[in-house]
């Protein structure tokens, strides 16, 4: 494979290799070229420079570039899905899914680049306007995690080249081969040298060299709360400003009107979705109490009828491994704790591969308050289900957790969504959908989850700064 840190424009190699593998057989499946605090320097330094031209083409020469970008991407759709599948787990389908909705984010933001940006206030005395304009922030670091490590790229680069921001950029070493070739894909399409940076390295000393570089304006950030408080207080020595989507702990209420079989159906895909490793995963099942027997039952036979099994395997299983043994030991610690302290596992135990970094999916009861399982982020296959009996109740344990990114309802009641709109303290909500997200609506959280949103209008205005005009004449 080619060297794999872009800089200026140039691919650039190191001494220091890294081995990515296969979490669901432990091989090799390709290396990365372990970057620097210095590299990341040289990388800022590029953007500074790459900023001055490509801040003030217009926006239809930077659309053109997207645009060329997104027919590149898609292009190489099933190379690139193929290996994000062997590198992070996924199975083939959701990989060429997590592609495909890539290109949609560079094609959105190309067409969002070219729509009008600014206002024309009222004046309140002749001979004075007063305008405003939005002006690209500046150089942009763009950090990304493991579990959608293209699509959430794309969230974030798409936006920043579209304000006419230029990027430097860090993809966790966990995942990071699929992002190598989506960036050759974007060079491709005729980027000009330095708009987009991409270091491998330490997490933390690329994130401080970015950080402290003065171009840097704008720091986009997914991944844990924990993290991202860290930071936070890192972007607060320059006032870099922050965009940050942190962790979750979905809830996912289920009413007495709602259609059963539908709602195991979503609770399924809301749940194990990536192997359950995603920040608007479903945490917990919150269901009323007239039809909790009824819905636990189906659910765990649902549950118990999954396959498990490498994600490029033939026929496709229904779950791939985690993406390492540390993801696993994380989970079978709360499992732990909640069998400990009384909970009850309504799954079968499944017999697991010899091989790889698998955990088998699991449904519990009677999971005490203050377990883990029902308290944190859980970021693997396995869930608690707990009961209600009216709203008011149902919202009160939905709030119950610090973190505030999505939540789900499964309800008919219209007068329903929209109090629970009203009441739930997230910043997305799924009503009858396990898959509320897309290129064109913001998306973010509240409480511990994060700041900003990224898709949609929201997601341009990130990187962006509005400059008031008062003019007299």
């Amino acid at each position: 494979m080619r060297e794999t840190n872009l800089v200026d424009g140039k691919w650039l190699g190191t001494s220091n290799k890294l081995d990515i593998h296969d979490p669901a057989n432990g091989a090799v499946v390709g290396q990365i070229d372990y970057g620097n605090a210095n590299m990341a320097a040289q990388a800022c330094d590029a953007a500074e420079a790459a900023f001055k031209h490509w801040s003030n083409i217009s926006p239809r020469q930077r659309a053109d570039h997207l645009l060329a970008g997104a027919s590149e991407l898609a292009k190489d759709t099933k190379e690139i899905a193929h290996t994000l599948a062997l590198e992070a787990g996924k199975r083939i389908s959701e990989s060429i899914g997590e592609v495909q909705g890539a290109v949609e984010y560079f094609r959105w933001f190309a067409e969002e680049a070219r729509r009008p940006i600014g206002f024309l206030y009222p004046n309140e005395q002749d001979g004075r306007r007063h305008l405003s304009v939005a002006k690209p922030a500046g150089v942009a670091a763009c950090l990304t995690p493991w579990n959608f490590p293209i699509s959430i790229q794309a969230r974030k680069i798409a936006p920043a080249l579209a304000a006419g921001c230029t990027v430097v950029a860090r993809a966790s070493e966990k995942a990071p081969l699929a992002v190598v070739m989506m960036y050759c894909a974007l060079q491709r399409a005729g980027l000009p040298a330095g708009v987009l940076n991409l270091v491998h390295g330490p997490a933390d000393e690329i994130t401080h060299a970015y950080l402290d570089h003065p171009a840097v304006r704008v720091v986009s950030f997914t991944g844990s709360t924990e993290v991202g408080r860290s930071i936070l207080k890192t972007a607060s020595n320059r006032i870099v400003r922050p965009l940050m989507e942190l962790g979750g702990s979905a809830p996912f209420i289920v009413f007495n009107d709602a259609d059963i079989d539908l709602a195991v159906t979503t609770a399924m895909i809301a749940k194990f979705r990536n192997n359950g490793q995603s920040c608007i995963a479903a945490n917990k099942f919150i269901v009323q109490r007239e039809i909790f027997e009824e819905f636990s039952t189906r659910l765990a036979k649902r549950v118990d009828e999954m396959t498990l099994g490498s994600g490029v395997a033939d026929p496709e299983p229904d779950l791939g491994p985690c993406i390492d043994t540390h993801r696993v030991d994380a989970v079978m610690s709360m499992v732990t704790e909640a069998l400990g302290k009384g909970a009850r596992q309504l799954t079968r135990n499944f017999i697991l591969p010899e091989e790889g970094s698998f955990c088998a999916p699991a449904i519990f009861v009677d999971v005490p308050d203050d377990c883990a399982l029902n308290r944190e982020e859980i970021f693997g296959p396995v869930a608690s289900l707990v009961s209600f009996d009216d709203e008011d109740e149902a919202i009160m344990k939905a709030n119950s957790s610090e973190l505030g990114l999505a939540s789900y309802a499964m309800t008919n009641d219209q007068g329903r969504i929209w109090r629970l709109s009203k009441q739930i303290d997230t910043g997305i909500l799924g009503v009858n959908d396990p898959s509320p997200t897309t290129a064109f609506i913001p998306m973010g959280g509240t409480k511990q989850s994060g700041l900003g949103r990224e898709g949609g209008r929201q997601g341009l205005e990130e990187f962006q700064e509005i400059q008031y005009i008062a003019q007299r004449f």
